[in-house]
């Protein structure tokens, strides 16, 4: 139950852990996804703004294009001075043409010594050359097509804005350079433009040349810019010469943008848009804000009510260590009652043998006793012993500490051949009925101890019915099981360890069921407040020497240490109902029937025996009987000193027979290094009671129970010895 507490407890920290860490986690891979989505859309609208940009110069530069081509069809092959006398007429022109295109500043025509003929704002245009500028001189010793220069400031008497040339080469009839059509361009015009789509915060334009002069941009920039070809734009635009994407500190003001450029059809000019990197961010982190607006609060719930759960379980599972301390508080008087109990029904018992033990070991004393008598005494001796040994075993049955002699065995056959035994014990006014299977009802247990199970079943209904009335043994299949053993597979593991060297295949016994043995009785019942305790050792409701409350407490001991369960239903008046389970075992277990063996003392015959006691006088009284029976007996108090005799000369002895409780190294340690140093001597133990033999089993090793007679003891050793090979010519 504290186990489920604890694991409870954890539960709910891992949960609160959990909701915290699993929001952090969503929330990180969400803005890892947002991230890239918000850039991916921000890319999106960067192409869409530069398709815009793109369309809108080429439509700008075609048109002045198309406007110096038609100028220079007007004027081609017409002289100088044919054009200074129609100059009004060209300058009216000229002046229509940029006043219809508000991207134009002026329209010129010049000679070949760069002296204007024509231009739009000033008619006659003044005398000055203009042979320094680029749109003229790009134009002398070749022929380029249209030309764009870079941004230029007006020549006085000129004014205003800053301007780049869009020229043409003026050819005469056999292709000599005779002067150039040019139109000055409005940066700001691109500029004013850009201002109007880029209403988004962290816009960029940009217009330039393919060598990197900068005409045009937004934010306007205050002086002219020439990006260098080998930087950063310049090497991305080598590699990408048509179009392309990149993420770059702008040279101009260092700030980090977003930008896309393509280039303007066959025009040597670039146009880009872009955005600043701050300003996607920016969209990023509205975006996450307006998830975390929701998460947050939703996370704090969350984590407050699993907090408060926390609290809850952790007051609940207080009130309910408080309520064990309080069982566990009753718990011990109950105990201390049941020790007043033992000091009443065990104290009462014992004395009670004592007594028939002392009185007939005085009348024993006695001179002239006849044989009869003598025979009687020891007989009444022998009788007490064995309710003593009766009394200690219902002891160490409960506490599920005696150790076991399973076998295998039907219980139907067990209990038929009970049958006999219960009706004497019983009393003629009890009806005994039996309901026995036809098939085999197998189970691996100590039969002597299913015995005692029975007739403490059995004796318990008889009080029950103050000896009259009709009991009911059943045995049979279980159709159902108690949750204890639905829910216990330890107890499984149990008994498949019982069966010691049986195959593995034979050791699944859960899948075998369980057998049902059912005691009912028509007594007067047991109230629901006792039925908790009956099981509990030394309760009894009989009166003081009649009874030492160890008799269902054997049946419970014995039925989980055999792996099974034991359960009572009963209702005052009608009577109640005990059921014992017992793990079912398969048919091919059962061992052939053997002939029992009633034989008295088995005489030594000078066999050889190493007794190992470190209890005098209970070494002495065995030595004694076997040396009487013709054993030779070699006699020492500690295993230690046993195992450096068998080291010495193992041939010496026939078997060993060793305590197994005993100060530092037992008997069972001593059986083990025999065994492990390969020593060919037999061992059988004996005990009254082992901790060890109670959890591990005796291990393969020959057992007898203290308290043994001599006879008992000499079969035992006679049996063990038979292992050895011939000695000495003598059969062993």
């Amino acid at each position: 139950m504290q186990r489920a507490q604890r694991n409870s407890l954890k539960l709910l920290q891992w949960m609160m852990a959990a909701s915290l860490a699993l929001p952090v986690a969503l929330f990180i891979i969400t803005s890892a996804i947002s991230y890239t989505s918000t850039r991916d859309i921000a890319d999106r609208e960067i192409e869409r703004t530069l398709d815009v940009v793109h369309e809108h110069a080429l439509k700008v530069f075609e048109t002045i294009d198309r406007s110096l081509a038609e100028l220079n069809e007007v004027v081609r092959g017409l002289p100088d001075e044919v054009i200074r006398a129609r100059e009004p007429a060209l300058h009216r022109r000229l002046r229509r043409l940029t006043d219809s295109l508000p991207q134009l500043k002026s329209a010129w025509i010049f000679d070949a010594d760069g002296r204007a003929l024509v231009n739009s704002l000033a008619s006659p245009p003044p005398e000055l050359r203009f042979v320094d500028r680029d749109y003229f001189y790009a134009h002398v010793d070749q022929t380029i097509g249209s030309f764009i220069g870079t941004a230029l400031t007006p020549r006085p008497p000129y004014q205003g804005a800053r301007f780049f040339g869009m020229s043409r080469r003026r050819d005469s009839d056999d292709g000599s350079f005779i002067g150039v059509i040019q139109a000055s361009v409005l940066p700001e015009y691109f500029e004013s433009f850009y201002a109007r789509i880029g209403s988004d915060a962290g816009s960029f334009f940009a217009m330039g040349r393919a060598d990197g002069v900068l005409l045009a941009q937004f934010p306007r920039l205050e002086r002219d810019l020439r990006l260098d070809p080998t930087g950063p734009v310049g090497r991305e635009i080598a590699a990408r010469p048509a179009h392309g994407l990149i993420t770059v500190a702008w040279p101009s003001d260092g700030i980090e943008r977003r930008i896309g450029y393509r280039r303007v059809a066959e025009y040597p000019i670039y146009v880009s848009a872009g955005l600043e990197t701050s300003a996607i961010r920016a969209r990023w982190l509205a975006t996450m804000g307006q998830h975390l607006v929701f998460g947050i609060p939703a996370t704090a719930l969350l984590f407050l009510l699993l907090a408060l759960a926390l609290r809850r379980t952790q007051h609940l599972q207080a009130e309910a260590a408080k309520r064990r301390e309080a069982e566990e508080a009753l718990k011990h008087s109950q105990r201390l009652e049941a020790l007043g109990q033992l000091t009443g029904g065990v104290a009462h018992d014992f004395n009670n043998l004592l007594t028939v033990i002392r009185a007939s070991v005085d009348l024993l004393n006695r001179p002239q006793l006849t044989e009869e008598r003598r025979q009687r005494y020891i007989t009444a001796i022998a009788d007490a012993v064995a309710r003593a040994a009766k009394l200690t075993s219902q002891l160490l049955a409960f506490a599920r500490r005696q150790t076991l002699k399973p076998e295998v065995f039907d219980v139907g056959e067990r209990m038929q051949a009970l049958h006999d035994m219960l009706a004497p014990l019983l009393g003629p006014a009890i009806e005994i009925t039996m309901r026995l299977p036809t098939e085999p009802c197998l189970v691996h247990a100590d039969a002597g101890q299913f015995e005692t199970a029975l007739i403490n079943m059995a004796t318990n209904a008889r009080d029950a019915m103050q000896g009259k009335g009709r009991i009911v043994f059943t045995v049979e299949t279980a159709t159902t099981v108690p949750d204890t053993l639905a829910h216990a597979p330890g107890s499984q593991n149990l008994v498949s360890q019982n069966l010691g060297s049986q195959s593995l295949a034979n050791q699944n016994l859960a899948n075998r069921g369980f057998i049902s043995v059912t005691v009912s009785d028509t007594g007067i019942g047991i109230p629901a407040a006792r039925l908790e305790r009956i099981f509990e050792p030394f309760f009894t409701t009989k009166q003081v020497g009649h009874g030492t409350g160890l008799g269902l407490s054997q049946v419970f001991g014995f039925a989980r240490q055999s792996g099974g369960e034991v359960t009572v239903a009963s209702e005052v008046g009608r009577g109640s109902t005990f059921s014992l389970y017992l793990p079912r075992v398969p048919p091919d277990l059962l061992p052939q029937r053997q002939a029992p063996n009633t034989a008295p003392a088995v005489a030594g015959s000078g066999m050889s025996v190493l007794l190992v006691e470190d209890n005098i006088e209970l070494a002495n009284f065995a030595a004694d009987g076997l040396t009487e029976l013709g054993y030779s007996i070699t006699l020492v108090d500690n295993a230690t000193d046993a195992l450096a005799e068998l080291v010495m000369d193992a041939d010496r002895f026939d078997v060993v027979f060793t305590d197994v409780v005993m100060p530092g190294m037992t008997g069972l340690d001593l059986a083990q290094a025999i065994r492990d140093r390969g020593i060919d001597v037999p061992v059988v133990l004996t005990t009254g009671y082992s901790q060890a033999l109670s959890q591990e089993g005796v291990t393969g090793f020959e057992l007898v129970q203290k308290p043994y007679s001599i006879e008992e003891l000499s079969r035992v050793l006679h049996r063990a010895a038979r292992i050895r090979r011939v000695r000495d010519g003598a059969a062993e």
